[in-house]
């Protein structure tokens, strides 16, 4: 049954095991505003109970950037008041915790530039790749927005301190390259090969065993300290798991067999 989208300007596609959750708002440069920041944790619980969807990506819509920040048109309207301030922020906060407290293996896919929220969002995926020729920033210092200490988080452990200062600082924009190097990104893509490479590491991810991945997302995320992680006793039984599952009988038997093996999630 195929996941139905709150707003027309976030929508799913699934196949061979991949999600691809794609952002769609191309009259505003996909700008988020205030629907799509509330439909993202229900897209997230949706995705996140079906069990085809082994990994999920998260990216524009095919011939639209990644994402230009939060829609600075709604900053005199939702936003005017601190209160309204609070509140967006507040469902900011939702939309990140949604995609880093997802089970499955979350990916950015950044094409064209990844701005202010756009940064909060790819911060909160697992992994991030980008197109050659790609800008980031964060122009919070020059509108007069404030980060909440959980979104902080997200960008903080994704570039470290001192470079999360400087982007906030400055407001000054980086190339692809310079997030390559601050370790932003583990992967900078060809611009020609982009989209087929994404694709590759997309069903290498969705290949393996979920059980595992969902096990070393939940250990990786505490060691990170990042926001609602697993308890050290809940990851120690993700692990568990693992061992008593068809899918370790399966690895074992395809790996002595040298073949692909063909996992269940079970």
């Amino acid at each position: 049954m195929a996941i139905i989208s709150p707003t027309p300007k976030l929508r799913v596609e699934l196949a061979h095991g991949v999600a691809r959750l794609l952002i769609d708002n191309g009259s505003k440069r996909n700008a988020f505003d205030l629907e799509m920041w509330r439909a993202l944790p229900t897209l997230m619980a949706a995705l996140e109970a079906k069990a085809d969807a082994r990994v999920i990506v998260l990216s524009g819509a095919p011939g639209l950037p990644f994402c230009s920040g939060a829609d600075i048109s709604e900053f005199s309207t939702v936003r005017a008041t601190s209160g309204g301030g609070r509140a967006y922020e507040q469902a900011n906060v939702e939309a990140f915790d949604a995609i880093s407290s997802c089970s499955k293996p979350t990916v950015a896919a950044i094409s064209g530039f990844c701005m202010g929220g756009g940064m909060g969002l790819a911060s909160a995926c697992d992994l991030r790749v980008a197109r050659e020729g790609t800008v980031f920033g964060i122009p919070a210092g020059r509108l007069g927005v404030g980060y909440p200490p959980s979104a902080m988080r997200y960008v903080v452990t994704a570039v470290g301190a001192q470079r999360a200062m400087e982007m906030f600082f400055t407001a000054r924009r980086l190339t692809a390259r310079e997030a390559l190097g601050a370790g932003f990104l583990c992967r900078l893509l060809d611009q020609e090969t982009f989209e087929g490479a994404v694709d590759e590491l997309a069903e290498t991810i969705a290949a393996n065993a979920p059980l595992t991945l969902c096990a070393a997302k939940a250990a990786i995320r505490a060691a990170a300290q990042l926001p609602n992680t697993p308890t050290l006793e809940e990851c120690e039984a993700l692990a568990a798991k693992c061992f008593d599952s068809a899918d370790y009988m399966e690895g074992r038997a395809a790996f002595l067999e040298k073949r692909a093996p063909k996992f269940t999630g079970k």
